[in-house]
């Protein structure tokens, strides 16, 4: 017993000592990119001591013991803790906090610490644009920021993207500000999103600083650049995927077809035409046979570094993208380049310069219209096979002027448009005076776009309007030039008075001029009828499509001056001004000019002494209020133009020339934007919790609209129209809320969750023209009324039409309704909303509109020792559209749910008869209207990188591996393509004539550094 006592003291003794044996801990504290960090706090948890970091990010801490704690800090990176195990040499690595309270934000003419920041703003960095892996950038923003939404104008390649910000405040031009590194940028397609360092939106009145362009929102997108006193880093991200239709529409086969012709056929009193339906069996769907697998592969290098007077950095990209649809034939292939020098002249002049190339190539199908190949694969008939007996593509006959067999539309369809962009930026800062700052920039776009066109000598079957002619064939070309340029000047004063009066003002102008010149040509009777001579040397006659010089170029200007003052006190009290004098060349004399004032502040309660506790850390109030203009229309809409077309008589010989173009309106003025903005920023539980919350309120007034006009003034020449007159309201209003959680469960494992959510209402206040509505969209062939409208009372671009009550059961029903025309049992009985007993079309009212009432965007990240995953999702709530993809046609295919068709009394209350008789069930109604609203997991990632100790052996900084899916899955009731795509015109969008749907895309990749 005393042997084994006197063990157990050994043995206790011998842990004891070890535990309480002072041992040195050394160390090298990295960035994410191997960068030595200098200056990063080092503390013993627990105790008062510790060190900071050397030049070479090296530390070294004395009489540590086992089992002790040491915490790292830093600004702007996330802290780590990191517990004592022996006498060691620590490797440590800090993640970079983007929602740091200190992280340096891009705002408009400078930056500014994110919690001194009064407007509401919101930042995605490249970390996260990194991960979703977006051929377009607008993709990296949809479900990341509150406030912007973003619907798809076609899923085919390199096709554009429609983002709003806050709702849609124009029945114009509803397109918010983008600037690159400071240069306007009107097309997103031409931006690598890999070369993206930062993307900083701006929502509010505080976006007045850019004026009248500023009205729909600002997004500022800052490229990467170099660090100094860094070596040369290597950096490529490439990945590889495989794209297919998320969606096929269920359609009749071949068997299905013929029984609903014939039972249409003899419900119309005719013949039926199938007489055997076993040798008909699935027919053809000629979705299969358009939808196809598609590849896709992006390769990006960058390289930067630094010297301790300058730092540079470089990339280039290429992408490839093939359709999943018609495959080359809608295709999209970028190259850019891009590079970014800046320079230490003295050290109070610096010198910063940018450049970005960017050559595309795109090759596209007619979409989302009638005759578009979708719409045509919709509803061609399954019983026509896609080549006939004699090997020649079948001819769809019978199925109405416009649609046509897609397969053969495909092959002779060609399309393609060449675009060849570079935009610069040099700019330099002179600090003097200790307080003050001069700089001036240059920014400039030059772009050249080639576009060409082949229409063969074609014939798709008796009477089809996509015929060509024998000896007819017609191809266009065109070149079109685009030039912008922009030169800011501006002085800046920043001071501090006893350590808690900040200052900081801005005094500065700013001129932008954009001009645009257009040629185009078109030729006919190509020889071999083959695309390889299309090209106008090789017409037999050419026609110049631009015969008025006035209708080929623009020119469009803008002066401006502004000013900004910022005011804090003690980082407590906020206070920002800005005034911004606008004058603008689509104005004349009278209203040239205008000024838009707008200003901001905010209260940093934490930092007041009664609101110290342990939960909350951080907590501000801030609120704006501002003027916003808005010039987004044609230029020289004040004065008349000789851009019309005139037809004269000379000694009896007529003469074409030109004539007085759309009439005038000198009173003509500046849309103006009223915004206001009341919001809180917090961070709670030791800052794990990051949470906003804003209300906001836009009322855009002097709506810019083109009235009815008396036929007698005569505006129907060609080049003529009606004058563009101020005279609308609209109003948008709601709410945002996101939060970011952030969890350091331990060493190895952590996590992230960020959700947002945005409510919006949109409301015309006033349209003062005569009809008291603007009209605009398609739906079908002879609906003579526009589907949707403006007008007050409504949400903007609402969907105007009859409302349905039910089907005709029996001839009861029909004698007890309002008188229909052409009403029968199985037909759909609409309601007589005025009661005047006759169903016509003052009955129409709102029967859905395409504006969501919720956006939603959830977001969840995880690390695992060496794996990671993340996951985004998005959801649109209350936003509908109109199934506008049926022809309609006596025999052209359906989808299924006419199986659940009307077959007799109590059959269905939903699905009309099918009938080839007069009937009123085309017309448009809330039957053709549906629920859009769905829940999109937009990507899914995991991802795999090699361990510190595999990466220094080999000598690299990072080897990561992934896998990922893109639009996994979406879940709607919709019955089209695509929930989320539209026109993206104000009036006239959701309507869905066969969208191309976005792909699913699965890749692989993997992202290399060194």
């Amino acid at each position: 017993m005393k042997r084994f006592t006197c063990l157990l003291i050994v043995l206790f003794g011998g842990v004891i000592s070890m535990y309480s044996q002072s041992i040195s801990v050394q160390g090298t504290v990295l960035d994410e990119n191997n960068v030595p960090l200098l200056g990063v706090n080092v503390l013993v948890k627990n105790q008062s001591r510790g060190t900071t970091t050397d030049f070479d990010g090296n530390f070294i801490i004395e009489s540590i013991n086992v089992g002790d704690v040491l915490q790292f800090s830093y600004i702007g990176f996330l802290p780590k803790e990191i517990t004592v195990s022996s006498n060691q040499t620590l490797k440590i690595v800090l993640q970079t906090d983007s929602e740091s309270l200190d992280e340096v934000v891009v705002i408009g003419y400078g930056t500014q610490q994110k919690k001194e920041i009064t407007g509401a703003v919101s930042v995605v960095d490249s970390k996260t644009i990194e991960e979703l892996n977006p051929v377009r950038v607008e993709q990296a923003l949809q479900g990341r920021v509150a406030g912007v939404n973003i619907t798809s104008t076609s899923g085919s390649p390199g096709s554009a993207s429609n983002i709003s910000i806050r709702g849609i405040s124009t029945n114009g031009d509803s397109r918010p500000l983008i600037l690159v590194d400071g240069a306007v940028i009107e097309d997103l397609s031409v931006i690598n999103p890999n070369d993206i360092e930062s993307i900083s939106v701006l929502k509010d009145a505080t976006a007045g600083i850019y004026g009248v362009r500023a009205a729909n929102g600002v997004i500022l997108i800052t490229t990467k650049g170099g660090k100094k006193n860094t070596d040369l880093r290597v950096e490529l991200d490439t990945y590889t995927g495989i794209q297919e239709t998320s969606r096929k529409l269920p359609v009749l086969n071949a068997t299905e077809y013929a029984v609903i012709i014939n039972e249409a056929f003899a419900a119309g009193g005719e013949n039926p035409p199938f007489n055997d339906f076993s040798v008909l069996g699935e027919g053809t769907d000629y979705q299969d046979e358009i939808f196809r697998e598609a590849f896709i592969s992006d390769v990006n290098v960058s390289v930067y570094g630094g010297g301790e007077k300058s730092t540079y950095s470089a990339g280039a990209g290429y992408l490839d993208q093939d359709g999943i649809v018609g495959g080359s034939k809608s295709n999209f292939e970028r190259i850019t380049g891009r590079g970014s020098f800046n320079y230490d002249i003295l050290d109070n002049l610096k010198l910063s310069t940018t450049a970005i190339y960017t050559h595309s190539n795109r090759s596209t199908l007619p979409e989302n219209t009638l005759g578009s190949v979708l719409f045509n694969a919709i509803n061609m008939a399954p019983t026509i096979p896609v080549f006939d007996a004699n090997g020649e593509f079948s001819l769809a006959e019978g199925l109405g002027n416009e649609v046509i067999n897609p397969v053969a539309q495909v092959a002779n369809t060609y399309n393609n448009s060449q675009v060849d962009k570079i935009t610069g930026t040099a700019g330099l800062a002179y600090d003097f005076f200790d307080h003050f700052k001069a700089e001036a920039r240059y920014q400039f776009n030059y772009s050249e776009v080639k576009g060409i066109s082949f229409f063969p000598e074609v014939f798709y079957g008796s009477g089809k309007v996509f015929n060509i002619s024998e000896d007819r064939n017609v191809v266009n070309e065109s070149t079109n030039f685009f030039r912008d340029y922009t030169f800011d000047a501006f002085v800046s004063y920043t001071n501090s008075f006893n350590d808690v009066h900040n200052v900081t003002a801005l005094l500065g102008t700013s001129v932008f001029k954009s001009t645009g010149d257009f040629y185009g040509f078109t030729g006919f009777n190509i020889p071999g009828n083959s695309f390889d001579n299309a090209s106008i040397e090789n017409a037999s006659d050419v026609v110049d499509n631009y015969i008025n010089v006035s209708n080929r170029i623009f020119d469009s200007r803008l002066l401006s001056y502004f000013a900004r003052l910022q005011y804090n006190y003690d980082q407590k009290y906020l206070i920002s001004a800005v005034i911004r004098r606008d004058g603008s060349s689509n104005f004349g004399p009278k209203n040239k000019f205008g000024y838009f004032p707008s200003a901001s502040a905010g209260w940093v309660l934490s930092e007041e002494k009664f609101f110290e506790n342990n939960i909350v850390n951080f907590f501000k109030i801030r609120t704006s209020f501002g003027i916003l203009g808005n010039d987004r229309i044609g230029a020289f809409g004040y004065t008349s133009l000789l851009n019309g077309e005139g037809t004269y008589v000379f000694d009896n010989e007529l003469f074409f020339g030109v004539a007085a173009g759309r009439l005038s309106n000198p009173e003509l003025q500046w849309e103006e934007q009223t915004a206001f903005d009341i919001g809180i920023d917090a961070r709670l539980f030791g800052s794990k919790l990051d949470l906003t919350v804003d209300y906001f309120q836009r009322r855009t007034d002097e709506l810019l609209l083109v009235p009815q006009v008396s036929g007698i003034l005569g505006v129907g020449a060609p080049g003529a129209g009606a004058p563009i007159v101020n005279a609308g309201s609209v109003e948008n209003k709601g709410w945002e809320f996101s939060f970011t959680y952030k969890q350091l469960v331990t060493d190895d494992f952590d996590f992230n969750v960020s959700f947002n959510l945005t409510t919006l209402e949109n409301e015309v206040l006033s349209v003062a023209n005569e009809n008291g509505f603007v009209p605009g969209g398609f739906f079908a062939v002879g609906q003579g009324e526009a589907p949707s409208r403006m007008e007050a009372g409504q949400p903007i671009g609402y969907f105007y039409g009859l409302k349905s009550d039910g089907i005709f059961q029996n001839a009861s029903d029909i004698a007890s309704a309002a008188t229909q025309s052409n009403a029968n049992v199985g037909d759909l009985r609409y309601v007589d909303q005025n009661g005047d007993g006759l169903i016509d079309s003052d009955d129409r009212v709102n029967i859905g509109d395409p504006i969501p009432d919720l956006t939603m965007g959830l977001n969840i990240g995880f690390n695992y020792k060496n794996f990671d995953f993340i996951a985004y999702a998005f959801a649109s709530v209350g936003n509908d559209m109109v199934r506008a993809y049926d022809r309609n046609e006596i025999r052209t295919n359906k989808t299924s749910f006419v199986l659940n068709r009307w077959t007799g009394p109590g059959t269905t209350d939903i699905y009309p008869r099918v009938n080839i008789g007069p009937n009123s069930n085309n017309q448009f109604s809330d039957f053709y209207v549906e629920d859009a609203s769905y829940v999109r997991l937009q990507n899914v990632q995991v991802g795999y990188s090699l361990n510190n100790a595999t990466t220094d052996q080999l000598g690299i900084r990072k080897l990561r591996f992934y896998v990922s899916v893109n639009n996994a899955f979406t879940l709607t009731e919709y019955n089209g393509y695509d929930p989320s795509a539209s026109t993206g015109d104000p009036i006239g969008a959701g309507i869905d004539q066969g969208f191309y749907p976005v792909p699913r895309v699965y890749s692989a990749g993997l992202n290399f550094k060194f």
